[in-house]
């Protein structure tokens, strides 16, 4: 794996993070609640501080662009973009899936992407340019050449009307094609690194926000993967669609999920 001076402190922020969450994760934690289906746990505005913490010590001029208290512009000439717990909902109910994500750009270019995951004490780290690691070995996506060989992953943002009606029908389009089948498993991150290490065909969601995305969507592209959003088109730098999978199944993921975003933004 390549050695940079971000990598380790990005590194050394997540550890920081992971003792705070997994302190808290065998305790109980005090949830609040950002709307009736968002939450945030006080491990989630803990884990934030002692990232945040780590990198202005070691990189003090740089921008902060955090979940749940930092903030900085997306255009900021040198950026950390942090989720201090990706799965919250999944933490807050026990349950073992959830990740700590940090990604660093360089004049708007993601030049560094690290997830972990605690439990399992799994790396996923991506460098612009140098591949993609799981655990310290380079990967890549796997080659599904069809839709009836892989399993996909889909994500719900917090809207429970439309963005949901489409995204279940979208599911249903991808099921009339034999998929292997569906998991929600409610983090980001890990689903993105998860295309990006081949135990997952693909996944989509019809929104997500940069902390949500910004690892895990360098990491399947130097996996050897591709990401768009759900037109097909470059995302943008905030909040955005997703379509990641591995190059042969992009465009049938495309022709089988764009109908139903496209109807969601534009109507029927």
């Amino acid at each position: 794996m390549f050695e940079q001076p971000e990598l380790e402190v990005a590194m050394n922020a997540a550890r920081n993070a992971a003792s705070v969450l997994l302190k808290y994760f065998r305790q109980q934690n005090q949830i609040q609640f950002k709307s009736e289906y968002n939450l945030v746990s006080e491990a989630d505005l803990q884990s934030e501080k002692v990232i945040v913490e780590t990198i202005r010590s070691a990189f003090p001029g740089h921008e902060i662009l955090g979940e749940e208290s930092a903030t900085a512009a997306l255009d900021a000439e040198y950026l950390w973009t942090v989720d201090p717990l990706d799965g919250t909902n999944n933490f807050c109910h026990g349950i073992e899936h959830f990740a700590i994500s940090i990604a660093w750009a360089e004049q708007g270019e993601t030049k560094l992407g690290v997830v972990y995951r605690p439990l399992s004490d799994e790396w996923f780290v991506a460098g612009k340019g140098r591949g993609a690691f799981h655990n310290g070995v380079a990967c890549q996506t796997r080659n599904f050449q069809r839709l009836n060989e892989a399993l996909i992953a889909v994500g719900f943002y917090y809207d429970r009307e439309g963005q949901m009606r489409a995204t279940l029908r979208a599911i249903e389009s991808l099921f009339g094609h034999n998929i292997h089948g569906i998991r929600r498993m409610g983090t980001a991150s890990l689903d993105l690194c998860m295309t990006g290490t081949g135990r997952l065909g693909g996944y989509f969601e019809f929104e997500l926000a940069p902390w949500d995305y910004a690892a895990g969507k360098l990491f399947v592209e130097e996996a050897g993967g591709v990401v768009t959003d759900c037109t097909g088109h470059l995302m943008s730098s905030g909040n955005s669609s997703i379509l990641a999978s591995c190059p042969d199944l992009h465009a049938a993921l495309l022709q089988n999920i764009k109908p139903h975003f496209e109807t969601l933004v534009h109507g029927a």
